[in-house]
């Protein structure tokens, strides 16, 4: 496995800075985030380091992990270790004669990147809080909730199994007539008709993971996951799922017969993941510091995000 180091250099105003892939380079033409390969001996903050030197001319005075990837290319396999540079001396440029030019993130299309970047890219975009709805509410319960949910704090997940298509439809509608903001960051959990109705994101049952080889809602939507063991996460990266969720991580009340993986398998599980992961079960909001030190983009809940 080659150890490849990738930096996310943003601006002001809300944009990153994209190289080309020369000719007659693996994946050439593509826009990637810009970096290298680790040198002997280089850990991934060194290798960027070294590589933003070499290639913009630039000196990085801060670096912030954002994700870290295996992919299996045909030609190699690589880890990609990607950080988001915070603090920088001296203006990009190109010293090796890449294109660069500065994209505004949610401009991006990630089918001008290279497959292994297109996670990061979603990384980036993902916030890092998944709040679930609380099963059992009413209308007028779960409607108070997701005024609770503050704009741009986190994805929502509407799961209430117990709702008929009509009745969820008629809420669906009145949550996004009240919260127009709902639109970029909620889910639904399971209906893939009603959610590409709506045009609003879906969150996938294990069990449809095995039903489907590409993901089954548009790439302008979040499409997440629900993920219990390894092949269940290789599933979901496989069909184009932006992130998943992992579960339980700790022994939980709604699923009190399953086994809790622990942050330990939980950590292991995570590092071999190809998108962003979620940690989910028995999580609180203030687990988030420990899940990101092992690698997760962030933390889910029902009960950790309960406000109303």
């Amino acid at each position: 496995m080659i150890d490849v180091a990738a930096g996310v250099l943003g601006d002001a105003q809300g944009r990153v800075l994209l190289m080309q892939r020369l000719p007659g380079t693996h994946l050439a033409g593509l826009w990637e985030f810009p970096g290298g390969k680790f040198e002997p001996g280089e850990n991934a903050a060194q290798a960027l380091t070294r590589e933003l030197h070499e290639e913009l001319g630039i000196a990085t005075r801060g670096l912030d992990s954002v994700i870290s990837l295996p992919w299996r290319y045909p030609e190699k396999t690589i880890r990609l270790h990607a950080l988001r540079v915070t603090a920088w001396e001296g203006e990009p440029r190109a010293r090796e004669g890449h294109p660069l030019r500065w994209v505004p993130i949610d401009e991006i299309d990630p089918g001008a990147m290279p497959p292994a970047d297109r996670p990061i890219l979603a990384a980036l975009r993902l916030p890092r809080h998944y709040a679930i709805s609380p099963a059992g509410s009413d209308d007028a319960a779960v409607l108070a909730w997701l005024q609770t949910q503050q704009p741009g704090d986190s994805l929502i997940q509407l799961r209430l199994p117990e709702r008929g298509r009509a009745a969820l439809r008629a809420l669906i509608q009145a949550a996004l007539d009240t919260m127009p903001w709902l639109r970029n960051r909620l889910l639904l959990n399971h209906d893939i008709e009603l959610a590409r109705e709506f045009g609003i994101g879906l969150h996938l049952r294990a069990s449809q993971l095995r039903e489907w080889r590409q993901r089954p809602v548009p790439e302008n939507v979040w499409a997440g996951a629900s993920c219990h063991d390894r092949d269940e996460l290789d599933r979901a990266a496989e069909i184009g799922a932006d992130f998943a969720t992992l579960s339980p991580v700790r022994a939980t009340p709604s699923h009190p017969h399953a086994a809790p993986l622990g942050w330990d398998c939980f950590a292991t599980l995570v590092a071999e993941a190809r998108l962003p992961v979620y940690a989910l079960g028995g999580v609180r909001v203030d687990d988030l510091g420990r899940a990101r030190e092992i690698g997760a983009q962030g933390v889910a809940g029902i009960s950790a995000f309960a406000r109303a």
